[in-house]
């Protein structure tokens, strides 16, 4: 007996049967998921020639594959009688396991293609409240589909908000109603703001409403969600004022009668259609325009789902429609 070994063989053990038992206990799987994908094409597709058609291998190599798969496993995956060729019920129970497994290897070697190519993982879009939502919609689901790994993040901003993020670092791309200091940025859509109450508010039963008239009623504002510069636009002189953080807030309090506000004619188009919210009858000021900015630091550092985004974003705030 070696020395050592005596309270090993106290417990039965030897410590050499130990190495080889652990060693029995820690083999590595011996199927490989190119062995998977073959059993999968024939699965697919019916039989092993027609696998072999679809995967661009010859037939004989397919049949290999998926023989040496049953021979690791211990377990008869296919059966081929005559010209039939069909799955086992053991076949079946691992095909609907292997399903998730070959798609999540097919994920890691995109995501590894695209590191390579230097496609970004995740695109941080910063977009005021105010922007058009169907422009940003459809861009999302254009670079979606031409990117379909990368994760898309939108934080909806309010004024200054959007630029905050960008100077920031917390955004690649802003969609904002204020230029860049020190940048060039680009003007990519005019939206018209119109002064709207509910369809049962005082100011919707009167003409040539005033300023004056205006100031005895509620406002509703905005809040910027900016930190380090916030800002007012617009004309703020009502006498009371309630403040809030989401556009769809103020949609909401107005439509019930609960104050006034300029908003976004083009978030607010099928309220005014239905009659649900009104334009009040101002004398001056009914309407005001403000230009929107597409802003971005470096366009020489931007990778290619970031350009793909400024790429649908311009094409679809020039359509009229």
């Amino acid at each position: 007996m070696k020395k050592g070994a005596t309270s090993s063989l106290f417990y039965g053990i030897d410590l050499g049967e130990a190495v080889f038992i652990q060693k029995k206990e820690a083999k590595v799987a011996r199927s490989t998921i190119e062995q998977w994908r073959m059993f999968k094409a024939v699965a697919d597709f019916g039989g092993f020639q027609q696998a072999a058609d679809q995967v661009h291998k010859s037939q004989s190599t397919v049949h290999h594959a998926v023989s040496k798969l049953e021979d690791v496993l211990g377990v008869k995956l296919i059966e081929v009688q005559g010209r039939k060729t069909s799955i086992t019920p053991a076949g079946e129970q691992l095909l609907r396991r292997i399903n998730y497994l070959l798609a999540e290897t097919e994920r890691l070697e995109n995501v590894a293609q695209n590191l390579k190519q230097g496609v970004e993982s995740r695109l941080t879009i910063a977009v005021d409240e105010a922007f058009p939502k169907e422009i940003l919609y459809q861009s999302l689901v254009a670079v979606s589909a031409e990117f379909p790994l990368v994760h898309m993040e939108v934080i909806e901003t309010i004024l200054t908000g959007a630029n905050e993020l960008l100077n920031k670092g917390m955004a690649d791309i802003a969609l904002s109603p204020f230029t860049l200091a020190n940048e060039l940025s680009e003007d990519i859509c005019q939206l018209e703001f119109i002064a709207v109450c509910g369809a049962e508010h005082p100011l919707a039963h009167k003409t040539n409403v005033t300023p004056e008239d205006l100031k005895h009623h509620r406002q509703i504002v905005l809040r910027d969600s900016g930190v380090e510069s916030k800002t007012d636009i617009g004309w703020l002189g009502s006498e009371q004022r309630w403040t809030v953080t989401h556009l769809a807030t103020s949609i909401e309090l107005i439509r019930k009668n609960l104050g006034f506000a300029w908003l976004p004619q083009r978030s607010i188009a099928e309220l005014l259609q239905y009659g649900m919210l009104v334009p009040i009858q101002l004398q001056r000021g009914a309407t005001r325009s403000s230009n929107f900015y597409l802003n971005f630091r470096d366009a020489e550092v931007l990778g290619p789902v970031a350009r793909s985004f400024i790429g649908n974003v311009r094409y679809r705030s020039s359509d009229p429609d």
